[in-house]
C-alpha cells in the first residue's frame, strides 16, 4: 500500500475556484437537480453537497483514463483478465464478510474446498490433516507463515536459550519484498545469501552455512520476481539434512509459491519442491497471480497443525458460531475467495495445464525472438515461471535497459527496467511477465514497437535516461 500525503495548498483562491468551473462538463450536470454543477467539487475536503450517481461516476471515470492498461502492462504478475462469469460471481458477493462463517457457511465451505485442493495440489501425505487459509495475497500468507516458524522456534528453544536470543530467517536476496517487511516487523534478523556471478538466487549450501540455533527457518523461493527463475527447493532440503547430521539442527522450510505453486504443479510435474520433501512445513501462493484471480486472494498451507501453533489461532463468537481465525486482516470480501473456487472448478488440471503452457510458450517464443536482436542478451529464457530477464548486449553503448523502457512506454507498454541487488548492482535489466490474456497476437505487437525504436535507440550518442528517474519499478 502507497503512503500518500495531505494536500498542500489551499483550494479556495480564485485559480483553484476557475479550474474547479473549466474542469466539468457541463453535460455531467445537465441533470443534476442539486447544483446543476457549475463547478466540480473539491478534490481534497468533503464536497458540501451530493452529485447526481453519473455525475460522480463520470468524474472519477474521466481521472482513471490515465492510468496505464492493465492488459499491456509487463511489469505485474498479477491477473488483469478473467472470464465475465467470475466477474458476475464476484459482484455477488462483494458485501459477504469472509471472516463472518457462521453467517456465510457456504463461503467458508468453498474456502475450505480450496485449501482441500491445495494440499491435493502440492502432494500432501495427508491432506486431511493439512490446515490452511485465504489471505488478501501472498504478501499476508508470508507474513502468517513467518509468524509460525518464529512461534515454533520460540517453543522449541524456551528452556535452551535466552529470552534475548534474536532469531534469523535465511532467504536469497532475491525475495520479494514482504519477507524483508515481516523481518522489520517482527524482529528478525535477515540473512540474506547474496547473488554471485550468474546465480540470482538462493545457492543451498550458502543457506545452510548461514544456519544457526536461532535460525526459525529457510525460505526458497519458487519463482524469482527478479528473473522468474525456481530457486532450487529440494537441494536447500538436501543442505539442511545434511545439516542436521552434522549438527543436530532441525531447520524448516517455507517454500514461497507466491507464483511458481500455480506453475510448476501442471507443467512441472516431475520437479519435487512441496510436501513431497519432509522438510517442507508450509506453501504459500498468490492466487491472484498464476492462480488466474483477481486481486487480492492469496493461500498458505501448514503440513499439519503441528506447524502452526495453537496459541496463532484466535476465536471469536460475537458474529455468531464458534470461528477460528488466523491472519492479519479481519473484514474481507469473499468474493476473491469465491472466483478462485470458481476457477478451479472451471479449469481444473488439464484446463491449469493448458494455460500455464500457453503462457510458458508465449513467454519462450518472445524470448528467443528477442536474443536474436544483436543488441540484447538474455539472463533466463522464460522456461520457468513464464517470465524471463534481458539486459542490453555488451557491445551496446548508445542506449540501455531504461531508455528501452521509456521508449516502449510510449507505445502503452509497461515493461520494468531495474538493478539487481548487493554484488550485482552492475547489472540492469528488463523483465517480461507473460500471463493469461497476453495473446501471441500481443507478444507480436510488443516486438513490432520494439523493432520500430531500435534504429532510434542505436541512433543515440549515448544513453538518454537518469537511472534513478527512469522507471518506478524496484523490488
Amino acid at each position: 500500500m502507497a503512503l500518500h500525503k495531505g494536500q498542500t495548498g489551499a483550494e479556495g483562491s480564485a485559480d483553484e475556484q476557475e479550474l474547479r468551473r473549466l474542469s466539468v462538463n457541463p453535460f455531467y450536470g445537465a441533470t443534476n437537480p442539486v447544483s446543476g454543477m457549475a463547478s466540480a467539487p473539491p478534490k481534497h475536503r468533503l464536497p458540501d453537497g451530493p452529485v447526481t450517481p453519473e455525475t460522480a461516476y463520470r468524474l472519477v471515470h474521466d481521472e482513471l483514463m490515465l492510468d496505464g492498461n492493465s492488459r499491456l502492462n509487463l511489469a505485474t504478475f498479477v491477473t488483469t483478465w478473467m472470464e465475465p462469469q467470475a466477474g458476475l460471481l464476484m459482484a455477488e458477493c462483494r458485501d459477504k464478510n469472509m471472516i463472518d462463517k457462521d453467517e456465510y457457511p457456504r463461503t467458508a465451505e468453498l474456502e475450505r474446498r480450496c485449501v482441500a485442493m491445495l494440499a491435493d495440489l502440492w502432494n500432501a501425505p495427508d491432506p486431511a490433516t493439512v490446515v490452511g487459509c485465504s489471505t488478501t495475497g501472498s504478501s499476508e500468507a508470508c507474513m502468517l507463515a513467518g509468524m509460525a516458524l518464529k512461534r515454533r522456534w520460540a517453543q522449541r528453544n524456551s528452556d535452551r536459550y535466552p529470552a534475548t536470543a534474536r532469531p534469523n530467517l535465511v532467504m536469497g536476496i532475491n525475495v520479494q519484498v514482504c519477507w524483508e517487511k515481516f523481518c522489520n516487523f517482527w524482529e528478525v534478523e535477515a540473512r540474506l545469501v547474496p547473488m554471485e556471478g550468474d546465480r540470482f538466487h538462493l545457492d543451498p549450501q550458502a543457506a545452510a552455512d548461514l544456519c544457526d540455533e536461532n535460525t526459525i527457518g529457510v525460505v526458497p523461493v519458487l519463482g524469482s520476481t527478479f528473473d522468474g527463475s525456481y530457486e532450487p527447493v529440494a537441494e536447500v532440503c538436501a543442505a539442511l539434512d545434511a545439516l542436521q547430521e552434522r549438527t543436530g539442527l532441525d531447520i524448516p522450510v517455507h517454500v514461497d509459491g507466491a507464483s511458481g505453486a500455480m506453475v510448476a504443479p501442471f507443467i512441472d510435474e516431475e520437479l519435487v519442491w512441496d510436501f513431497r520433501l519432509p522438510r517442507v512445513s508450509s506453501i504459500n501462493t498468490s492466487g491472484h497471480k498464476y492462480g488466474l484471480v483477481y486481486p487480492g486472494v492469496g493461500w498458505a498451507l501448514w503440513r499439519s497443525p503441528a506447524e502452526l501453533p495453537e496459541e496463532l489461532v484466535f476465536r471469536v463468537n460475537y458474529l455468531g458460531g464458534d470461528m477460528p481465525t488466523f491472519a492479519l486482516n479481519f473484514s474481507r470480501p469473499g468474493a476473491q475467495v469465491v472466483a478462485q473456487y470458481y476457477t478451479f472448478l472451471r479449469l481444473g488440471r488439464e484446463g491449469y495445464r493448458a494455460v500455464q503452457q500457453t503462457s510458458r510458450d508465449i513467454a519462450c517464443g518472445l524470448a528467443e525472438r528477442i536474443d536474436a536482436l544483436d543488441d540484447f542478451q538474455l539472463l533466463t529464457r522464460g522456461d520457468e515461471l513464464p517470465v524471463f530477464a534481458f539486459t542490453t548486449a555488451p557491445g551496446v553503448r548508445n542506449f540501455d535497459v531504461f531508455d528501452v523502457s521509456r521508449r516502449l512506454r510510449e507505445h502503452g507498454w509497461l515493461v520494468p527496467a531495474y538493478t539487481f541487488p548487493k554484488n550485482r548492482e552492475d547489472l540492469s535489466v528488463l523483465r517480461m511477465v507473460c500471463r493469461n490474456g497476453f495473446s501471441a497476437d500481443l507478444a507480436e505487437l510488443l516486438l513490432e514497437d520494439l523493432n520500430k525504436l531500435m534504429p532510434e535507440l542505436r541512433g543515440q550518442p549515448h544513453p538518454m535516461t537518469d537511472t534513478h528517474a527512469a522507471t518506478s519499478f524496484h523490488h
